[in-house]
């Protein structure tokens, strides 16, 4: 009898062993077949851009007449990053990061000029590597690099930023006239590649134009918010030394100054009306693989290449490091491995993905990769995760934008603007959330201030951070300090 009761004492030891084991274990290692991957993004789709944050925010969120179902749907069946970063905040240098999991001065993509020929540690060749059929849908931009897009079995893109109608597209590098709105045109490519290679593995990259500037929806959704009322950002009226400096007739009597959101409404809503038309056919891509029955074994990545400003700090557009410029949604769905409905506020990168996704395939990421997988903090035994970011942007003379360098941790953010050391920012973003009250010459907060400096340095250390070769600089004056930036487009015509 006692021999028994061990013999069923180790059993129960061993499944508890089984089960424990499995929280670890890899998708391949589990014994579930490699998944299928649909990764989208979208481009310049501020964090807050979907309903299911707006509701989030309750009273404080200044688009509450915004839906997305089908981002949504996302959320709630996968999981939610409520703090996701880029790393330069800016289309080509954004989608290189993703690509490579390194660092725009590694990689090579600093602005939007460049061609992007690396095929080589991509995540997409590592997955091809590995058994993947991979293909490539959509906006490519890197420039107007033309032809079949490097590392991809196959790929349907278009030159640059294309054209929101009866955009031409080149599939596999050969031109082919579409007739209709680009993004539905783009998910007609991605549903056809889908069903032809249901049997999978495959990888999948879906790059929307929406909502870029500037934004014109489909037809359907003209109309779209017409009714709606504009709310102002609550930091509209806090300019950065930048913009200060560029536009010196601002100031506090001047009332262009605070009508930046009246002003430009012809931006805010055709924006969501954008918006609007990719929730569409993120629906027609989630309903296909549940037509399909792949949802459950298939990785949906939802996100942005870069935030965007709608008013805050009287801006517009991104790169500035900012929150609103800065911060991106991220979705991840994969029934198979992650809960439904689960949020994580550690601080994820875009150069994180490639690791993730690799990771999720039993694919060991390159050595050179900048990036972590994610998996480990979604759940409730969370691993060590890292507290602090490096973001940097380069100069680029179409843009007022100077070059930044900054440390964003939990709590607080260090922004520099090298050559122009009086500009520099330092924010309490617990206690001030939308940047409005720069702490970097209050004699109150010098030891946050030194410690936030060293803790750049100590990134710049760690990202192998040096200024690029060729990234351009900004003109100075006899004094050895910026032009305005009105002065250098006046000087340059």
């Amino acid at each position: 009898m006692m021999q028994k009761n061990n013999i069923m004492s180790i059993t129960q030891c061993k499944l508890l062993m089984i089960l424990l084991l499995a929280h670890t274990l890899s998708p391949a290692q589990k014994g579930i077949s490699k998944p299928n991957i649909v990764f989208i993004y979208t481009d310049d789709q501020r964090f807050d851009a979907m309903s299911i944050v707006q509701m989030e925010q309750g009273k404080k969120a200044r688009f509450p007449y915004l839906k997305t179902p089908n981002m949504d749907r996302i959320a709630k069946e996968g999981v939610r990053f409520r703090n996701a970063f880029v790393t330069l905040s800016l289309c080509s240098p954004s989608r290189a990061a993703i690509l490579t999991g390194r660092y725009n001065h590694l990689n090579g993509i600093i602005d939007n000029y460049h061609p992007f020929r690396d095929s080589v540690t991509t995540f997409p060749s590592m997955l091809k590597k590995a058994g993947y059929t991979t293909g490539y849908i959509g906006k490519w931009h890197m420039g107007s690099q033309s032809g079949k897009r490097p590392g991809f079995d196959y790929s349907a893109s278009y030159l640059g930023h294309g054209r929101y109608n009866d955009c031409p597209f080149e599939v596999n590098g050969n031109n082919e006239p579409t007739i209709g709105w680009v993004d539905d045109k783009a998910t007609d490519y991605a549903l056809d590649f889908i069903k032809q290679h249901k049997d999978g593995p495959f990888l999948v990259m879906i790059g929307y134009k929406s909502p870029h500037a500037t934004p014109l929806p489909p037809a359907r959704y003209t109309g779209l918010y017409n009714s709606d009322l504009l709310t102002k950002p609550v930091n509209e009226r806090s300019k950065s030394a930048y913009v200060s400096f560029d536009k010196p007739g601002y100031a506090g009597t001047d009332k262009e100054l605070y009508s930046w959101t009246d002003s430009n409404a012809s931006r805010v809503k055709p924006y969501f009306r954008t918006v609007a038309g990719v929730d569409d056919n993120v629906g027609r891509v989630l309903d296909l693989l549940k037509e399909l029955k792949l949802d459950n074994n298939t990785i949906v990545v939802f996100t942005s290449d870069n935030g965007y400003f709608q008013g805050e700090h009287g801006l517009y557009d991104k790169r500035a490091a900012y929150e609103e410029s800065m911060r991106v949604p991220l979705l991840i769905k994969y029934p198979a491995i992650f809960p439904k409905g689960a949020l994580v506020d550690e601080m994820v990168l875009n150069i994180d993905l490639p690791s993730t996704l690799l990771d999720l395939a039993g694919v060991q990421p390159p050595e050179v990769y900048q990036g972590k997988s994610i998996t480990g903090i979604i759940g409730k035994n969370k691993k060590k995760w890292r507290t602090s970011f490096f973001y940097e942007y380069f100069y680029e003379s179409n843009a007022a934008v100077p070059t930044i360098l900054a440390v964003r941790t939990d709590d607080y953010k260090l922004i520099k603007y090298p050559g122009q050391e009086d500009w520099t920012e330092l924010f309490d973003l617990k206690r001030d959330p939308y940047e409005m009250t720069n702490l970097y010459n209050n004699k109150a907060y010098v030891d946050l201030k030194n410690k936030m400096e060293a803790e750049l340095k100590k990134l710049e250390e760690e990202t192998m951070y040096s200024m690029p070769r060729n990234a351009q600089k900004r003109p100075l004056d006899e004094n050895g300090r910026y032009l305005p930036y009105s002065s250098i487009k006046k000087n340059s015509k």
